[in-house]
């Protein structure tokens, strides 16, 4: 199975990893967003994903206050896992705080997964105390350590990646990766510079919900009735009738095409995004259910044609557009 090079880092990943919000067992306020799952079906939504090729898992320290890291050491340690098959991604929340808290809190989030090594440390978001610089070279400073194995950013725009990689490599470290919001409808970074200077500077784009919420798994456009559904999802404006009207032209073609390479539209939709941009980005879906998991990664099976890749393109635009 292929592998993408995070950044210029020595990282080599699946395309597609596995994001871990939904293992923070409803904790903490970020956690309470998702219902709280059994520790068994983590540790089965963990398995199925490893044995599917997903070699990697991104984790962070706002995800119910460190459960979902607990939830993930918890799983990998039950599993048995080589730590030679996996990564782990993480991420330090720098709201209301310093750059000395990098340092401070790099412990416990060591302890949370169980004495594991963190492949990939990142800026959760760009409204720390402290400059970016400061930041980075904290970030720099767990590197040089050697406690960290490559340094990331989340939700940055242009001009804050662009400050944190030249603080970095003013230390001779390449920043590795920005995760941020990125899908087939939701298109933002490819208009406001963060996609462009990612490839220009060697940086590979981790992007989250790449689903748009589950709005391109298609199911809702037929198969669940949205009012029915739990959470926060039918108060957003994609999945009301209008939404929904809005997108269903691009949910048809992800199942035309599907059914050419007989995948589901959640993953042909996946497929384009760690295949548009060639190796620059790779993707992160949640995972609630082992089918959902399993789905996941068998995208990574799906491979599409440059007409196909264009053709999702512009549907996917249109429906932006429309939205």
């Amino acid at each position: 199975m292929e592998h993408y090079q995070l950044g210029r880092s020595t990282l080599r990943v699946s395309p597609i990893g596995l994001g871990c919000w939904q293992f923070s067992r409803g904790e903490g306020l970020a956690g309470r967003y998702w219902a709280s799952l059994p520790q068994e079906t983590v540790r089965e939504i963990v398995r199925v994903s490893l044995d599917g090729g997903v070699n990697w898992f991104d984790t962070a320290e706002v995800y119910g206050n460190g459960a979902s890291e607990r939830s993930l050491a918890q799983a990998l340690g039950e599993l048995g896992v080589d730590r030679s098959r996996y990564v782990i991604a993480d991420k330090w929340f720098p709201a209301f705080r310093f750059a000395g808290s990098v340092l401070r809190t790099f412990p416990a989030r060591e302890e949370a997964l169980g004495g594991r090594s963190i492949d990939l440390h990142q800026i959760h978001q760009p409204f720390s105390l402290s400059s970016v610089e400061r930041q980075a070279a904290a970030m720099a400073q767990l590197h040089r350590d050697g406690r960290i194995g490559a340094v990331g950013v989340s939700n940055f725009n242009e001009k804050r990646m662009r400050a944190a990689h030249a603080r970095l490599a003013a230390d001779g470290i390449p920043l590795a990766t920005n995760q941020m919001h990125y899908s087939l409808m939701h298109r933002a970074i490819e208009r406001n510079g963060v996609l462009d200077a990612a490839k220009e500077l060697g940086i590979s784009i981790i992007a989250y919900s790449p689903l748009a919420q589950g709005i391109l798994t298609g199911k809702y456009h037929g198969e669940v009735d949205i009012r029915r559904s739990p959470g926060p999802r039918k108060l957003m404006k994609q999945f009301r009738p209008g939404g929904l009207d809005a997108t269903r032209p691009l949910i048809d073609l992800l199942r035309r095409i599907g059914e050419t390479h007989s995948a589901t539209p959640a993953q042909i939709a996946l497929a384009w995004t760690v295949q548009r941009h060639g190796t620059c980005v790779v993707a992160i879906p949640g995972a609630s259910s082992v089918s959902q998991a399993t789905s996941n990664a068998e995208a990574l099976r799906v491979r599409l044609s440059e007409s196909e890749l264009e053709e999702l393109a512009v549907a996917g635009a249109e429906a932006e557009a429309r939205l």
